[in-house]
Protein backbone atom coordinates (compact mmCIF):
# COMPACT_ATOMS: atom_id res chain seq x y z
CA UNK A 1 0.00 0.00 0.00
CA UNK A 2 1.54 3.57 -0.90
CA UNK A 3 3.17 4.65 2.35
CA UNK A 4 2.84 2.02 3.92
CA UNK A 5 3.57 1.27 7.68
CA UNK A 6 7.02 -1.17 6.87
CA UNK A 7 6.25 -4.92 7.23
CA UNK A 8 3.02 -5.74 5.28
CA UNK A 9 1.55 -8.49 4.30
CA UNK A 10 -0.40 -9.12 0.93
CA UNK A 11 -3.85 -7.01 0.85
CA UNK A 12 -6.81 -9.23 1.02
CA UNK A 13 -9.17 -6.43 1.01
CA UNK A 14 -10.91 -5.09 -1.79
CA UNK A 15 -9.37 -3.83 -4.73
CA UNK A 16 -11.72 -1.48 -6.21
CA UNK A 17 -10.33 1.61 -4.29
CA UNK A 18 -8.41 0.90 -1.27
CA UNK A 19 -8.36 3.90 1.20
CA UNK A 20 -5.70 5.16 3.71
CA UNK A 21 -6.64 4.58 7.23
CA UNK A 22 -5.65 6.88 10.53
CA UNK A 23 -2.16 5.01 11.41
CA UNK A 24 -1.19 5.10 7.34
CA UNK A 25 -1.06 9.16 7.86
CA UNK A 26 0.46 9.01 11.32
CA UNK A 27 2.99 6.74 10.10
CA UNK A 28 3.64 9.31 7.43
CA UNK A 29 3.47 12.24 9.25
CA UNK A 30 5.47 10.83 12.03
CA UNK A 31 8.56 10.31 8.97
CA UNK A 32 8.60 13.75 7.53
CA UNK A 33 8.69 15.46 11.04
CA UNK A 34 11.74 13.54 12.04
CA UNK A 35 13.48 16.32 9.66
CA UNK A 36 11.03 19.22 9.63
CA UNK A 37 11.70 22.24 12.29
CA UNK A 38 8.31 22.86 12.47
CA UNK A 39 6.26 19.52 12.44
CA UNK A 40 3.15 18.77 10.28
CA UNK A 41 -0.10 18.27 12.22
CA UNK A 42 -2.87 16.43 10.84
CA UNK A 43 -4.67 20.07 10.52
CA UNK A 44 -1.73 20.68 7.37
CA UNK A 45 -2.95 17.27 5.22
CA UNK A 46 -4.87 18.75 2.29
CA UNK A 47 -5.30 15.23 0.61
CA UNK A 48 -4.98 11.79 0.67
CA UNK A 49 -4.62 9.04 -1.81
CA UNK A 50 -3.65 5.44 -1.31
CA UNK A 51 -3.07 2.61 -3.76
CA UNK A 52 -1.87 -0.84 -4.23
CA UNK A 53 1.16 -2.16 -5.88
CA UNK A 54 1.65 -5.58 -8.13
CA UNK A 55 4.51 -7.10 -7.02
CA UNK A 56 5.28 -11.05 -7.81
CA UNK A 57 4.66 -13.31 -5.71
CA UNK A 58 6.09 -13.46 -1.89
CA UNK A 59 5.17 -17.08 -1.24
CA UNK A 60 3.25 -15.85 1.91
CA UNK A 61 5.83 -14.02 3.34
CA UNK A 62 6.41 -10.15 4.36
CA UNK A 63 5.93 -8.34 1.19
CA UNK A 64 8.84 -5.86 2.11
CA UNK A 65 11.69 -8.18 0.42
CA UNK A 66 10.35 -8.54 -2.42
CA UNK A 67 11.18 -6.76 -5.53
CA UNK A 68 9.47 -3.81 -6.78
CA UNK A 69 10.69 -3.94 -10.26
CA UNK A 70 9.06 -5.58 -12.84
CA UNK A 71 9.63 -9.10 -14.56
CA UNK A 72 8.71 -10.34 -18.39
CA UNK A 73 7.38 -13.83 -18.24
CA UNK A 74 6.84 -16.29 -21.13
CA UNK A 75 4.73 -19.16 -19.34
CA UNK A 76 3.60 -20.86 -22.74
CA UNK A 77 4.80 -20.35 -26.07
CA UNK A 78 3.13 -17.34 -27.42
CA UNK A 79 1.92 -15.75 -24.57
CA UNK A 80 4.39 -13.05 -22.48
CA UNK A 81 2.86 -11.46 -19.03
CA UNK A 82 4.25 -9.01 -17.16
CA UNK A 83 4.02 -8.84 -13.39
CA UNK A 84 5.01 -6.75 -10.87
CA UNK A 85 6.02 -2.68 -12.27
CA UNK A 86 4.26 0.61 -11.37
CA UNK A 87 2.67 2.93 -14.14
CA UNK A 88 5.71 5.39 -13.77
CA UNK A 89 7.63 2.58 -15.74
CA UNK A 90 4.96 1.84 -18.15
CA UNK A 91 7.38 2.49 -21.15
CA UNK A 92 10.17 -0.11 -20.01
CA UNK A 93 7.48 -2.78 -18.82
CA UNK A 94 5.98 -2.20 -22.97
CA UNK A 95 9.55 -2.41 -23.86
CA UNK A 96 10.55 -5.45 -22.17
CA UNK A 97 7.50 -7.18 -23.26
CA UNK A 98 7.53 -6.82 -26.87
CA UNK A 99 11.48 -7.58 -27.16
CA UNK A 100 10.47 -11.09 -25.16
CA UNK A 101 7.60 -11.52 -27.52
CA UNK A 102 9.50 -10.77 -30.70
CA UNK A 103 11.91 -13.64 -29.82
CA UNK A 104 9.53 -15.91 -30.95
CA UNK A 105 8.31 -14.47 -34.68
CA UNK A 106 9.72 -15.57 -37.39
CA UNK A 107 11.44 -12.47 -38.74
CA UNK A 108 13.50 -10.15 -37.10
CA UNK A 109 12.16 -6.86 -35.43
CA UNK A 110 14.64 -3.73 -34.66
CA UNK A 111 15.55 -2.52 -31.14
CA UNK A 112 12.86 -0.80 -29.36
CA UNK A 113 12.90 2.92 -30.28
CA UNK A 114 10.29 4.02 -27.74
CA UNK A 115 13.19 5.77 -25.46
CA UNK A 116 13.44 8.15 -28.25
CA UNK A 117 9.79 8.87 -29.00
CA UNK A 118 8.69 12.11 -27.70
CA UNK A 119 5.13 11.91 -25.03
CA UNK A 120 1.68 13.66 -25.79
CA UNK A 121 2.45 17.01 -25.25
CA UNK A 122 6.03 17.05 -25.73
CA UNK A 123 6.44 17.45 -29.70
CA UNK A 124 7.06 20.83 -30.78
CA UNK A 125 6.93 22.06 -26.84
CA UNK A 126 10.12 24.45 -27.80
CA UNK A 127 8.19 26.32 -29.80
CA UNK A 128 4.73 26.37 -28.11
CA UNK A 129 4.86 28.84 -25.75
CA UNK A 130 5.64 31.50 -28.21
CA UNK A 131 2.60 29.74 -29.94
CA UNK A 132 0.35 29.93 -26.87
CA UNK A 133 1.35 33.60 -26.13
CA UNK A 134 0.31 34.81 -29.49
CA UNK A 135 -2.82 32.16 -30.00
CA UNK A 136 -6.45 33.83 -30.40
CA UNK A 137 -7.51 31.80 -26.95
CA UNK A 138 -5.08 33.27 -25.05
CA UNK A 139 -6.41 36.60 -25.20
CA UNK A 140 -8.57 36.70 -22.25
CA UNK A 141 -6.20 34.93 -20.08
CA UNK A 142 -3.51 36.04 -17.56
CA UNK A 143 -0.03 35.70 -18.35
CA UNK A 144 0.58 32.78 -15.71
CA UNK A 145 -3.05 31.15 -17.18
CA UNK A 146 -0.92 30.15 -20.11
CA UNK A 147 2.42 29.11 -18.37
CA UNK A 148 0.25 26.70 -16.85
CA UNK A 149 -1.37 25.46 -19.39
CA UNK A 150 1.61 24.83 -20.93
CA UNK A 151 3.09 23.10 -17.48
CA UNK A 152 0.28 21.06 -17.76
CA UNK A 153 -0.65 19.87 -21.15
CA UNK A 154 2.63 20.74 -22.84
CA UNK A 155 2.54 21.55 -26.59
CA UNK A 156 -0.94 20.00 -26.41
CA UNK A 157 -1.67 23.42 -24.57
CA UNK A 158 -2.40 24.72 -28.06
CA UNK A 159 -5.60 22.54 -28.50
CA UNK A 160 -6.92 23.55 -25.43
CA UNK A 161 -6.60 27.38 -26.47
CA UNK A 162 -8.69 26.16 -29.71
CA UNK A 163 -11.62 24.82 -27.22
CA UNK A 164 -11.16 28.59 -25.50
CA UNK A 165 -11.06 30.34 -28.66
CA UNK A 166 -14.15 28.51 -29.79
CA UNK A 167 -16.07 29.44 -26.71
CA UNK A 168 -14.29 32.10 -24.21
CA UNK A 169 -16.18 31.64 -21.36
CA UNK A 170 -14.14 28.84 -21.07
CA UNK A 171 -10.85 30.54 -20.42
CA UNK A 172 -12.91 31.17 -16.68
CA UNK A 173 -11.52 29.87 -13.74
CA UNK A 174 -13.02 27.22 -12.16
CA UNK A 175 -15.14 28.05 -8.81
CA UNK A 176 -14.23 26.24 -6.48
CA UNK A 177 -10.67 25.21 -7.78
CA UNK A 178 -9.35 28.51 -9.29
CA UNK A 179 -6.30 27.58 -10.20
CA UNK A 180 -7.61 25.71 -13.05
CA UNK A 181 -9.78 26.80 -16.04
CA UNK A 182 -12.97 25.96 -17.18
CA UNK A 183 -11.15 24.26 -20.38
CA UNK A 184 -9.24 22.09 -18.58
CA UNK A 185 -12.68 19.96 -18.24
CA UNK A 186 -14.14 20.49 -21.23
CA UNK A 187 -10.68 19.37 -22.76
CA UNK A 188 -10.49 16.57 -20.42
CA UNK A 189 -13.84 14.95 -21.42
CA UNK A 190 -13.67 15.97 -25.47
CA UNK A 191 -10.05 14.43 -25.72
CA UNK A 192 -9.03 12.66 -22.73
CA UNK A 193 -12.12 9.95 -22.41
CA UNK A 194 -13.31 11.33 -18.92
CA UNK A 195 -16.38 9.81 -18.35
CA UNK A 196 -17.88 11.05 -14.90
CA UNK A 197 -16.58 13.92 -12.20
CA UNK A 198 -13.98 12.07 -10.28
CA UNK A 199 -12.29 10.87 -13.81
CA UNK A 200 -11.46 14.95 -13.69
CA UNK A 201 -11.19 15.84 -10.07
CA UNK A 202 -8.77 13.15 -9.32
CA UNK A 203 -7.55 11.36 -12.81
CA UNK A 204 -6.79 13.85 -15.12
CA UNK A 205 -6.17 17.31 -12.70
CA UNK A 206 -5.30 16.63 -9.17
CA UNK A 207 -7.96 18.99 -7.74
CA UNK A 208 -9.08 16.49 -5.35
CA UNK A 209 -5.97 16.13 -3.92
CA UNK A 210 -5.12 19.84 -3.94
CA UNK A 211 -8.15 21.86 -2.95
CA UNK A 212 -8.59 21.89 0.53
CA UNK A 213 -12.33 20.84 0.54
CA UNK A 214 -10.89 17.72 -2.41
CA UNK A 215 -13.50 19.63 -4.88
CA UNK A 216 -16.87 19.30 -3.02
CA UNK A 217 -17.35 23.55 -3.94
CA UNK A 218 -16.22 22.65 -7.79
CA UNK A 219 -18.10 19.40 -8.42
CA UNK A 220 -21.37 20.91 -9.90
CA UNK A 221 -19.32 22.73 -12.00
CA UNK A 222 -17.11 20.31 -13.34
CA UNK A 223 -20.65 18.10 -14.22
CA UNK A 224 -22.13 21.02 -15.62
CA UNK A 225 -19.22 20.96 -17.95
CA UNK A 226 -18.85 18.05 -18.80
CA UNK A 227 -22.34 17.45 -19.28
CA UNK A 228 -22.89 18.91 -23.38
CA UNK A 229 -19.95 16.58 -24.35
CA UNK A 230 -21.76 13.52 -22.81
CA UNK A 231 -24.99 14.63 -23.30
CA UNK A 232 -25.72 14.55 -19.23
CA UNK A 233 -29.53 15.88 -18.59
CA UNK A 234 -30.31 17.40 -15.51
CA UNK A 235 -30.45 14.05 -13.28
CA UNK A 236 -27.17 12.46 -14.62
CA UNK A 237 -25.69 16.04 -13.45
CA UNK A 238 -27.13 15.97 -10.02
CA UNK A 239 -26.50 12.23 -9.73
CA UNK A 240 -22.62 12.81 -10.60
CA UNK A 241 -22.22 15.60 -8.02
CA UNK A 242 -24.31 13.57 -5.23
CA UNK A 243 -21.85 10.90 -5.97
CA UNK A 244 -18.80 12.57 -5.86
CA UNK A 245 -20.24 14.29 -2.26
CA UNK A 246 -20.56 10.46 -0.93
CA UNK A 247 -17.49 9.21 -1.99
CA UNK A 248 -15.71 12.27 -0.25
CA UNK A 249 -17.61 11.53 3.15
CA UNK A 250 -16.77 8.11 2.96
CA UNK A 251 -13.23 8.54 2.31
CA UNK A 252 -13.02 10.97 5.05
CA UNK A 253 -14.18 8.61 7.28
CA UNK A 254 -11.95 5.89 6.05
CA UNK A 255 -9.12 7.99 7.28
CA UNK A 256 -10.35 8.38 10.63
CA UNK A 257 -10.11 4.50 10.92
CA UNK A 258 -7.39 2.92 12.90
CA UNK A 259 -6.51 0.01 10.68
CA UNK A 260 -7.25 -1.10 7.20
CA UNK A 261 -9.79 -3.69 8.00
CA UNK A 262 -12.27 -1.06 9.22
CA UNK A 263 -11.16 1.28 6.51
CA UNK A 264 -11.89 -0.96 3.48
CA UNK A 265 -14.91 -1.44 5.28
CA UNK A 266 -16.27 2.17 5.26
CA UNK A 267 -14.74 3.68 2.04
CA UNK A 268 -16.07 -0.01 0.50
CA UNK A 269 -19.59 1.47 0.54
CA UNK A 270 -19.93 4.06 -1.96
CA UNK A 271 -18.49 2.02 -4.97
CA UNK A 272 -17.24 4.65 -8.21
CA UNK A 273 -19.56 4.89 -10.90
CA UNK A 274 -17.63 3.58 -13.50
CA UNK A 275 -17.82 -0.08 -11.88
CA UNK A 276 -21.34 -0.16 -11.60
Amino acid sequence: MAGSRGSQAAWALHLDHPAANRADIEYLLDQVNEVLVRPLRRADVVGVYAGLRPLASAGGKDTTGVSREHAVRRSAAGFVSVVGGKYTTYRLMARDAVDAAAQELPFHVGASRTADLPLLGAAGLSAAGQRAAAHRGAAGLKPGQVQRLLDRWGSLALEVLDVIAADPALGEPLPGAEAYIAADVRYATSHEGALHVDDVLTRRTHISFEAPDRGRRAVEGVARLMAPVLEWDDATIDREATHYRARLAAELEAESMPDDASSDAVRATVRDLRLE
